[in-house]
């Protein structure tokens, strides 16, 4: 990766930045997840996002072990270099729950309104019923109640 690349980027104190994965295509948002630069450096190398897993602190391929992968088409800096876009080529769902995005829930009079249904069951994309199993889900899973894909 240029170092022109990287030095514009500001990482955080741990050493990672937000990435928000939106389909190339349509615009639809799909997910946010977090890179440090390892992954910047891989996902720039091999066209498909790599990301950094908080949870369990390793780079985390989006699709490795569910077949959801995505592929780069642009990545965009924002004006502070503080946050990514990644224009992606989605293949299949983005979200661990079977749903396209993981932005399947809105707040609408107060509450929360379910707004997309599973496209696929969990279980199909991770081999365990209700999804990844805890706790050595699968790399794609966010940990609970964060909904960033790990």
């Amino acid at each position: 990766m240029p170092d022109a690349v990287l030095s514009a980027i500001r990482f955080d104190a741990a050493g990672l930045v937000p990435v928000v994965a939106q389909q190339h295509d349509s615009g639809e948002v799909l997910m946010l997840a977090w890179m440090n630069a390892a992954a910047l450096r891989e996902t720039l190398a091999t066209g498909r996002l790599c990301y950094w897993s908080r949870s369990r602190g390793r780079l985390w391929r989006k699709g490795e072990t569910s077949g959801q992968i995505q592929r780069l088409v642009e990545l965009r800096v924002d004006c502070d270099g503080d946050t990514l876009l990644a224009l992606v080529d989605q293949q299949g769902v983005a979200c661990h729950t079977g749903r396209r995005s993981c932005f399947y829930r809105a707040v609408r009079e107060g509450a929360l309104a379910e707004i997309a249904a599973p496209e696929i069951p969990p279980e199909a994309l991770y081999g365990g019923e209700g999804g990844p199993p805890a706790p050595a889900r699968a790399a794609d899973a966010p940990p609970p109640g964060t909904g960033t894909g790990g």
